[in-house]
């Protein structure tokens, strides 16, 4: 029998891979949106996003931008491609946390 101890490990282990993996993508995504689409680069404090004194409000803007889909009226197919993974791995990560914290509330 796996003991619950295991499966919450292996819960918290995925959950810390996937939120790498879109940590990674978002940076891309940055690096990227600072050619493709410069006025939201701006709008979103491209160049301070990962810092310490980013400015949340502007950071807020990029959720909603991906949220609502918004980059599908882009004309770069690289810069829609890599909005569609970083939503998608938002998503992922997300629910794989609210699953991870449910398991050890459960368990």
């Amino acid at each position: 029998m796996i003991s619950s101890d295991v499966i919450l490990f292996s819960l918290m282990v995925v959950s810390t891979v996937n939120l790498a993996r879109y940590l990674t993508a978002l940076r891309s995504l940055i690096y990227i949106m600072r050619e493709a689409h410069p006025l939201l680069y701006q709008q979103v404090d491209g160049g301070g996003f990962f810092t310490t004194h980013g400015n949340y409000t502007k950071q807020v803007r990029l959720f909603h931008y991906l949220r609502t889909r918004e980059y599908l009226q882009h004309h770069d197919t690289a810069f829609i491609d890599k909005c569609v993974r970083v939503r998608g791995l938002f998503v992922l990560s997300m629910t794989l946390l609210a699953v991870t914290v449910f398991a050890a509330f459960m368990l």
